[in-house]
């Protein structure tokens, strides 16, 4: 490759990654479920994702995006874009060989049974994407895996768009990170990995991009964000090999105009040793994050001939930019010597809301304060204004987002003395609990429980008549006696339904809970919600996460009067149900101007009050739920231990208060248990919850090795997917844990709260969980 030959083909001067998928009102979601429900066709389902692309496509271009090049990415998925790719490349497992045309490709019937599974047929298994809260479905691909291009809805929805006037550029996970984050087939042999058949699946992309230039398309977007992290199943090495072995095949040995000009975009981290590797290939530019990695500091080989898009613009979280701070980074990089340097967010834009004009209860001040996917659309406009035209050209611009930057630096409430001076005065007392051995005695002797205890995780089905309700209270329609009344009534429904099946740890099912993180945010002083800022969390389901924006502190209790009711209805322990410093943060937008493990003592403090009041009014068992303890840990192995330490202070600060007989639990969800097997025991739960049944209690060999001497409930229901476990199922599934883990550490529990579960699925579900327990008890 000639280190002089310009690009033959320009790329947009500003673009973004990627673009909310779901709809400002969640349409998608709704018409997926309604499909899912029977109540509407496949084909009412792909006309309204038709309307919300040209949607997106025409609110991109009045936000300043080009039309007449490839500026707008063409990113949509019904579900996910990793079981999209999978869709593509004809890789779906043989156990839904049924529902796959004679052609390889899946209609939307298909498609959603691969995802959300039926029958005895396990979903392909979910997990986090990276280190954030989105989760992806994981390919499972083998040696007799057979790739090939079975759908070509990309070029669809590419002539759908060129249809109407816009030049987009189609998105596709890359198949370096395609393959780096699949799992072996159950039945592949030992030593297998699904980076060994990259060369069986390069040709399917090869035909892909083949079909893409024929229709038209100039630019591609292959995403490969498994080169910014250490954490993908795959030597660094090999990982390195398999970029220069793909895009010689798809870049250099296919060529122009076969094939679109290749953009390889690296979102979520730092390309490290990665960046020379790619700047040696034939690809027509390269997408770095500028958030959290950084450019080279020298000029790189094979970099004059490419473009670089510059993502400075956040994608991740919902912060205002400092225009200049970004605009002096730009500057920069035009001294590396790219042939262009294009203006562009670090990762995809659907991990943040749709726009800020869509948020009337959000105080004015604060919204100086922040930009969703249409702000930092403008943003990025901007910014390539000022590239290009300079400074003065965006001059007003540049002193608007130097006054948002100072306002929020000293507004009311973002610095607390009290909360500072509290955090400043924590000693190494605070983070201790004392022996377990004690512990578990002591709480024995208080709880009197059988051989393996039966509990749910938190949450219960939020039926119609709990939203409903809950709507009616924010209208002013219900008053709040009233509704009390109603999430009172909702709570002696979930008790007797645990008592009838014989659950021996019950809940409230958390009725008066838009949210697990929510409903803390509007607690807490230091938050704010919106009231349509939903983020797709994975396939039809959507979050709203809080913004944290100021110190923390709590002004008053949040749920004792809930859980105190609760046990006045039974004679068994009832559960108090909090959500972590951890998973609070990570489910929420947070400051960005101090750090993290600040704020997570600030919010440990909060919680650690909380449970004082919980144990005072009798509560035996307090759970402290961190879901998301795996989800924020650093994609790079050396900042691991950095992380870690402060994540599991946090959790110590808000649990180490308590009595040695008031039981503390936590859950935690896709986990990779192993992983993180060294801070889970940190935490010092004395029962810790985990997913397990969707990848068949693969974490019981972690679990074992590590010799983890606490409680531990590994899942035994996915409530992911609609199936209900038959009592076989549920029962092979605990005989398993019972030949790895002691019997007196076992816990059985669902994988996860029930909140997105219908009481037509969890109800047998339950019964089948506790008789399958009562029948490996039998054998004990």
């Amino acid at each position: 490759m000639s280190e002089t030959t310009a690009p033959s083909v320009t790329f947009p001067a500003s673009s973004v990654l990627g673009y909310p998928r779901i709809g400002p009102r969640r349409e998608l979601k709704k018409a997926l479920e309604a499909f899912w429900a029977g109540r509407t066709t496949a084909d009412e389902v792909e006309a309204t994702a038709a309307e919300l692309r040209r949607r997106t496509r025409t609110r991109l271009a009045e936000l300043g995006l080009a039309t007449d090049v490839p500026a707008i990415p063409s990113a949509f998925s019904f579900y996910d874009h990793v079981l999209d790719a999978t869709a593509v490349v004809g890789a779906v497992p043989a156990r839904f060989a049924d529902v796959v045309g004679a052609d390889g490709a899946l209609d939307l019937a298909g498609y959603s049974t691969v995802a959300r599974g039926r029958g005895d047929d396990l979903p392909l298994e979910m997990t986090k994407w990276f280190d954030t809260n989105y989760h992806y479905l994981v390919p499972e691909i083998g040696p007799e895996t057979t790739f090939r291009y079975a759908s070509t809805r990309p070029v669809r929805e590419f002539t759908e768009a060129l249809a109407d006037g816009v030049l987009t550029r189609p998105v596709i996970v890359g198949p370096v990170t395609y393959l780096a984050l699949a799992k072996a087939t159950e039945d592949a042999p030992e030593g297998f990995a699904p980076i060994d058949r990259l060369a069986d699946l390069l040709p399917v992309y090869a035909e892909l991009l083949t079909d893409l230039a024929a229709a038209g398309a100039t630019w591609v977007q292959l995403e490969e964000p498994a080169l910014v992290s250490d954490s993908v199943a795959v030597p660094a090495e090999q990982l390195l090999a398999s970029v220069i072995e793909a895009y010689r095949a798809l870049a250099t040995e296919l060529t122009r105009p076969q094939r679109p000009a290749i953009l390889v975009a690296a979102p979520y981290g730092d390309l490290g040793a990665a960046f020379p590797v790619l700047a040696a290939t034939d690809v027509e530019a390269i997408g770095i994050d500028l958030v959290r990695g950084h450019a080279p500091a020298e000029p790189v080989p094979g970099l004059s001939t490419k473009t670089l898009v510059a993502g400075v613009i956040d994608g991740h979280n919902i912060w205002r930019a400092d225009l200049d701070a970004k605009l002096a980074i730009l500057e920069q990089l035009e001294g590396l010597g790219a042939a262009a340097v294009t203006v562009g967010t670090s990762t995809s834009l659907f991990h943040v809301p749709h726009t800020l004009t869509d948020e009337p209860n959000l105080d004015e001040t604060l919204k100086t304060w922040l930009a969703f996917a249409d702000e930092k659309v403008v943003e990025v406009v901007t910014l390539a204004e000022g590239l290009t035209e300079g400074r003065e050209a965006i001059h007003e611009q540049l002193l608007a987002a130097t006054d948002a930057v100072s306002s929020r630096r000293t507004a009311p409430g973002v610095v607390n003395p009290e909360v500072r001076d509290r955090v400043a005065a924590l000693d190494e007392n605070a983070f201790g609990r004392g022996s377990f051995d004690e512990r578990k005695v002591a709480q024995a002797a208080r709880l009197n429980l059988p051989p393996l205890p039966t509990t749910s995780i938190g949450s219960f089905p939020q039926t119609t008549e709990i939203r409903t309700a809950r709507a009616a209270f924010g209208k002013g329609e219900l008053t709040e006696a009233q509704y009390d009344e109603e999430m009172k009534a909702e709570i002696r429904r979930v008790v007797e339904l645990q008592e009838k099946i014989g659950f021996d740890v019950l809940v409230h099912g958390e009725p008066e809970r838009n949210d697990m993180v929510q409903y803390f945010a509007e607690n807490l002083d230091g938050f704010a919600v919106t009231q349509n800022g939903w983020v797709q969390s994975y396939g039809s389901r959507c979050t709203r996460p809080s913004i944290l924006w100021g110190d923390v502190s709590r002004p008053k209790p949040i749920t004792v009067e809930w859980s105190s009711y609760t046990q006045s209805l039974t004679e068994k322990p009832v559960k108090g149900m909090l959500t972590g410093p951890v998973t609070i943060l990570a489910w929420s937008f947070v400051r960005d101007d101090q750090p993290l493990g600040d704020t997570a003592n600030q919010v440990g403090l909060a919680l650690r009050d909380e449970i004082a009041d919980l144990e005072a009014a009798g509560i035996a068992i307090i759970q402290v739920d961190e879901p998301a303890l795996r989800e924020l840990l650093p994609l790079r192995v050396e900042d691991h231990a950095a992380y870690l330490d402060w994540s599991v202070r946090s959790f110590r600060l808000a649990t180490a208060g308590v009595r040695p007989d008031t039981q503390i639990h936590t859950h935690l969800c896709y986990s990779e248990f192993g992983e993180i097997i060294g801070a889970i025991d940190g935490l010092d739960a004395d029962v810790t919850s985990i997913e397990a049944a969707r990848s068949k209690m693969e974490i019981l060999g972690d679990i074992s090795a590590a010799g983890y001497p606490r409680g531990i409930g590994p899942g035994v229901y996915d409530i992911h997917s609609p199936r209900v476990p038959s009592e076989a199922e549920v029962e092979e599934l605990l005989t398993e844990a019972v030949k790895a883990i002691a019997v007196d550490q076992l816990w059985v529990n669902p994988d996860c709260g029930l909140k997105t579960r219908r009481y037509e699925e969890v109800a047998p579900s339950l019964e089948h969980i506790l008789a399958a327990t009562r029948a490996v008890r039998a054998t004990l």
